[in-house]
């Protein structure tokens, strides 16, 4: 049954024209049924094995990032986000050639930059973050630019489902504000704010408001604050202006049990019973609590008059080693499941192999690398059982 329905939906897609912006963009029917599918965080160009093998997961949709891959300036297609001036040529051919070879798998994409003008990302900036998109307003004014000239350039691409504005953003950091503090004070933090350049509703607005001057019809996607984090969403006074925006969340709580620092611990916490400071006090995570802390995001788009088809779990995920690693996904996807959202496990073949599902237990650390650096990549063995509950998933 999966194989059947993959391929009618490939047969569907391939037959829109690639030059047609009335029918390929307008995707946000796309939406209306529930879509599942996965992360693209490569730092080599993702080629047409990729997306074929991503394409036979069961998995309808990619979110990609391009971030990682080696541009014509500094900071692929920004150019550098020190001072943004247009997109190169050359980062827009090899974004295009990558998005040829999704649509001819069958995939629809969500194009996500992991870094902005005055907003760099950490890990390409010594590991510093950078706050300057949230502090100075002229480098909001260079994000507006890159946008537009984004959804001018790509905007008849038939693959397309969505613009994500930009992957993660944290206006919240270094304000005194705690992630998940009371959500009193994340509500008191956000009127604060209030039309000044912290205020990621007003900023959001602005760039779909010059999105749309080029381009009309396709979805836009927006992470919550402080890292996609669902109670910031919550948080949010208003949904935006746009009726065609999805509202995304990331879901790596308790981040204590579920990131790579856990598995350096000579005992690593569990799931459930791992307990962390949440909302002020401690908490002991378990199913009903993952599913709370998720449900704030559905919860939020139900009193904005939202559907949930337009909430996203945009990333989840855990260490593939750790021993509870299953269960906590397959909790996660019940929850969104639950409330008809759409979402995308991270990740897919990324060349880090802390969260590649489809790695085997029996593979050990820097045994992966060891095997890419020796030109052995098609001998890395691909049976892990995490990949067969998120392709039962996928195709459930």
């Amino acid at each position: 049954m999966a194989k059947l329905r993959h391929s009618a939906f490939l047969s569907a897609i391939l037959s829109l024209p690639l030059t047609s912006a009335g029918q390929a963009a307008d995707l946000i029917g796309f939406w209306d049924t529930q879509q599942k599918g996965g992360n693209s965080f490569n730092e080599l160009t993702p080629d047409a094995a990729y997306f074929d093998a991503l394409a036979e997961t069961g998995a309808t949709w990619v979110r990609l990032t391009f971030s990682k891959w080696k541009g014509e300036g500094r900071d692929f297609l920004l150019g550098n986000a020190d001072n943004y001036q247009g997109l190169p040529q050359e980062d827009v051919v090899k974004l295009r050639k990558a998005l040829d070879a999704a649509h001819a798998a069958g995939l629809k994409v969500v194009i996500v930059p992991l870094s902005l003008p005055g907003a760099r990302w950490s890990q390409q900036n010594e590991g510093t973050f950078d706050h300057r998109l949230w502090t100075d307003p002229a480098y909001a004014e260079q994000a507006v630019r890159f946008w537009s000239d984004v959804a001018a350039e790509f905007k008849d691409h038939p693959a397309i489902a969505a613009y994500n504005i930009v992957n993660e953003p944290a206006p919240e950091k270094n304000t005194g504000l705690a992630e998940n503090g009371a959500m009193s004070d994340l509500v008191a933090w956000q009127e604060e704010q209030a039309g000044g350049p912290r205020d990621l509703v007003s900023f959001y607005n602005r760039v779909i408001a010059a999105i749309r001057k080029e381009d009309t019809a396709t979805p836009v996607m927006v992470d919550a604050g402080y890292y996609a984090n669902p109670r910031s969403l919550a948080a949010w006074p208003d949904r935006l202006n746009d009726d065609r925006v999805l509202y995304a969340f990331h879901m790596y709580e308790p981040y204590e049990a579920t990131s790579s620092g856990n598995m350096k611990r000579e005992e690593p916490y569990r799931y459930p019973g791992v307990t962390t400071l949440y909302g002020g006090e401690e908490l002991s995570w378990s199913r009903p609590d993952v599913v709370a802390h998720i449900d704030k995001a559905f919860d939020w788009a139900e009193e904005q008059g939202l559907a949930p088809t337009r909430v996203v779990a945009g990333e989840f995920g855990c260490m593939r080693r750790w021993q509870d690693c299953g269960t906590y996904l397959k909790d996660v996807i019940d929850a969104v499941d639950a409330r008809g959202g759409h979402w995308a496990f991270y990740a897919f073949r990324e060349e880090w192999e802390g969260m590649d599902y489809e790695l085997p237990l029996s593979l050990k650390p820097g045994r992966f690398y060891w095997m890419m650096e020796e030109g052995k990549s098609g001998d890395i063995p691909r049976d892990g059982k995490l990949m067969e509950l998120l392709k039962e998933e996928l195709n459930g």
